[in-house]
């Protein structure tokens, strides 16, 4: 199991958002490159960023940033944010250097398309489960579908999906912790088969043993992202990942 810790990015600055809340957001850094290398410091294996302007309208934007992050930190690192076609697929694998991209909102509108391009992409591309109430949030968190977490993660049990991102977004950014719904859903998609990371809600030290225990009964809950509880101090990344690795 890893910690990814969480590098949202707007407008070129590290930033965390309330609910994904565009209007509520708080900068927590000028240079997402000097917070980057602070979590590899810090023990982090792996990195999670988040072109938030690229959410919002539909395509990657801080490409500049992205790739100071990957070649400065030598780090793996996942990226989610506006990637919803082949050719945003293929700059951020070739040319930002990110080794998982997270596709949501296309995933859950073309299944057909996001199984084919995962084929043609084994292991690079990871599903962005974003829940509300166990039912889909797409576009940037902007609508809430009538699709269950579970009815679209089966579609892609038999897929070379590299991971399976389960965000649970009443939790985002509100340091209020995971609640039991969410670990349920987390150990049911695990229990499918499918790799699973936990992000929104990981507030605390006792979320990360929570999580750990569930990822010890079933091991394909593979990481834990965490962002405003690393910035506000909640949980300490050393910490998290020495927790983590025993």
């Amino acid at each position: 199991m890893q910690i990814y810790p969480a590098i949202d990015i707007r407008g070129g600055k590290c930033v965390r958002l309330r609910q994904g809340d565009y209007s509520d957001e708080t900068v927590f850094g000028d240079d997402p490159v000097e917070i980057a290398l602070r979590w590899k410091s810090e023990g982090s294996e792996w990195l999670h960023l988040v072109d938030l302007d690229g959410a919002k309208v539909g395509h990657p934007v801080n490409h500049d940033v992205v790739r100071r992050i990957t070649e400065t930190t030598g780090l793996p690192c996942q990226m989610g944010g506006g990637i919803r076609n082949e050719d945003s697929i293929r700059q951020a694998i070739d040319q930002l250097g990110l080794t998982r991209v997270i596709i949501g909102t296309r995933a859950l509108r073309e299944p057909e398309w996001f199984a084919d391009v995962c084929r043609r992409y084994p292991n690079k591309l990871a599903l962005g489960l974003d829940a509300k109430d166990s039912m889909i949030a797409t576009d940037g968190w902007l609508e809430v579908s009538q699709v269950s977490i579970m009815e679209l993660a089966e579609k892609f049990t038999e897929v070379p999906v590299s991971a399976v991102i389960y965000t649970n977004i009443a939790n985002d950014g509100m340091m209020q912790g995971i609640d039991p719904a969410t670990l349920s859903d987390l150990e049911q998609l695990a229990g499918i088969g499918l790799p699973v990371i936990a992000s929104g809600g990981v507030t605390t030290m006792d979320d990360i043993r929570r999580l750990k225990e569930i990822s010890d009964r079933t091991p394909n809950l593979i990481g834990a992202i965490t962002g405003r509880a690393i910035y506000e101090g909640t949980i300490d990344v050393a910490e998290a990942c020495r927790v983590v690795a025993s």
